[in-house]
């Protein structure tokens, strides 16, 4: 239990002492006029206040991922513990910071539009390609897990309920009215008390399981499964007994930890704020508190099945992380409170759902300066909303595997481009650029490892990925020496 409060509390001291220095760097000026006031239209530039942005961010980036994520990721032991905390506050935190702050210094635009604005065309168009694609995955992926999670609803058995394909129909419907509406109409207005769902729900869950007095390895065994845990999911279609913990882990758990998928819904909130210095509290803040929700359910997925992991293995390969969380909910909490849980986790994804296909939407439209009619909006979401009902059709571990790549892949990106912005100011760009250099050599190890990559074998693919983030540290050491002492 040692190891779980030690984690909360390293999560709360980051905020108070590390996220403050990393604010100082950004160069945050509260008599900045925000977009929200310059461009305010009605749409998507609405003010809202700050307890409500953060809750809404808070939403939009949480879905099921810090749930379902440390759920798979709990095979690996307490070593999770160790990525979701370290993660969390010099990876992620640093990244949904940067990630609003630059949307907010940028006039609230998307973030192949920064790229373009901080390198150059290229890396635009490169970023616009792969936020495309993972806004999409990420579409689709939260129309599949809440669909399938309500569907297998005790309550539903035996109705028109209890079908997938009534579940994926209704959620596109809302999607469709959510991408076009004003973010005043249904996320402003709704979203908050969703969050506040999430918090209640997520610790009633924690005091659960706390009060169960669940029995967690000591903390001193923690780096023993460094080197001979292994993960048994869909993300790899290699041996069950494939790569150890790097780089899947990296991969499995990313909201919580870090998240590309983050940076992409930063826009929303960054054309909403109305002052900068607000921008901590809501992006640091919120991806904090989503840490907190991964430390949980990592908790939950390593300490709630008397069999230990075995069996928690053998939960996931009978249902995924879906069925993990039905067990779980409905063994502490009760069937009421079982059933209360599993629709608050089927409604955290609709809610990134639909922000996904909100941004991808706002995403086009600024990459070709569209204008906001609601003829345009019509013409950019009904295509994006069909095709995405056809790839409901697709197996979901295929959708899964290139959502989880180019998740990592974006958030290095971000951090990349971080690393720019603080040296264009002469900031101390090595809080982003460290996190972004272990990004890259994580991102290649599992292109090179993966069965969707180059599908190698992990004594070579595992050091080629080590050999290239210390060659980004070494340049990195290079470029600062000539640009800080001119």
């Amino acid at each position: 239990m040692l190891t779980f409060f030690l984690c909360i509390t390293l999560l709360g001291l980051a905020y108070k002492f590390y996220s403050p220095f990393v604010e100082k760097q950004a160069r945050i000026n509260e008599n900045n006029e925000t977009p929200c006031k310059r461009f305010e239209d009605g749409v998507d530039y609405v003010p809202v206040s700050p307890v409500k942005a953060f809750l809404i961010q808070f939403l939009n980036i949480a879905g099921v991922g810090p749930i379902f994520g440390p759920i798979l990721g709990a095979v690996y032991g307490p070593t999770a513990f160790i990525w979701i905390v370290l993660g969390n506050i010099f990876g992620g935190a640093v990244h949904d910071f940067f990630s609003g702050v630059l949307s907010i210094k940028e006039d609230g635009k998307s973030l192949p539009e920064i790229a373009g604005h901080y390198l150059n065309i290229y890396f635009k168009g490169i970023m616009l390609l792969f936020t495309a694609m993972l806004l999409f995955f990420v579409g689709v992926v939260f129309i599949m897990s809440p669909a399938g999670l309500i569907s297998n609803l005790d309550v539903f058995k035996d109705t028109m309920f209890a079908s997938n394909a009534f579940w994926v129909l209704a959620i596109l419907g809302y999607y469709f009215l959510a991408t076009l509406l004003p973010v005043d109409k249904i996320i402003t207005k709704f979203y908050p008390l969703f969050g506040l769902l999430m918090v209640v729900m997520t610790t009633s869950i924690a005091i659960a399981l706390l009060i169960n007095a669940p029995q967690l390895p000591k903390i001193e065994n923690l780096f023993a499964f460094l080197n001979h845990s292994h993960l048994t999911h869909e993300l790899l279609d290699r041996d069950p007994n494939g790569p150890p913990v790097w780089p899947l882990l990296f991969v499995t758990i990313t909201c919580g930890a870090i998240s590309g998928f983050h940076s992409t819904q930063a826009p929303i909130i960054a054309r909403c704020l109305t002052n900068e210095k607000y921008s901590r509290p809501v992006f640091y803040g919120a991806m904090l508190a989503e840490g907190v929700v991964a430390c949980v359910w990592a908790l939950a997925g390593i300490s709630a099945f008397p069999g230990g992991y075995v069996e928690l293995k053998s939960v996931l390969a009978q249902g995924g992380p879906g069925l993990v969380v039905n067990q779980i909910a409905t063994s502490y909490l009760g069937a009421f409170g079982g059933i209360m849980a599993i629709l608050a986790v089927a409604i955290f994804p609709i809610t990134s759902g639909d922000t996904a296909f909100r941004s991808l939407r706002l995403t086009i439209i600024d990459a070709f300066n569209i204008s906001q009619s609601i003829k345009n909006r019509l013409l950019v979401s009904v295509p994006i909303l069909t095709i995405a009902y056809f790839m409901t059709k697709i197996d979901f571990s295929l959708i899964w595997r290139y959502f989880a790549f180019s998740n990592m892949l974006l958030s290095t990106s971000v951090m990349w481009l971080a690393t720019k912005y603080l040296f264009q100011q002469r900031a101390f760009h090595w809080i982003a650029s460290i996190p972004a250099a272990i990004g890259t050599a994580v991102t290649v190890s599992y292109i090179m490892t993966a069965a969707i990559g180059l599908n190698l074998p992990q004594s070579t693919s595992q050091p080629i990925g080590v050999v290239v983030g210390v060659i980004c540290i070494i340049l990195l050491a290079v470029f600062h020496k000539k640009s800080y002492t001119k």
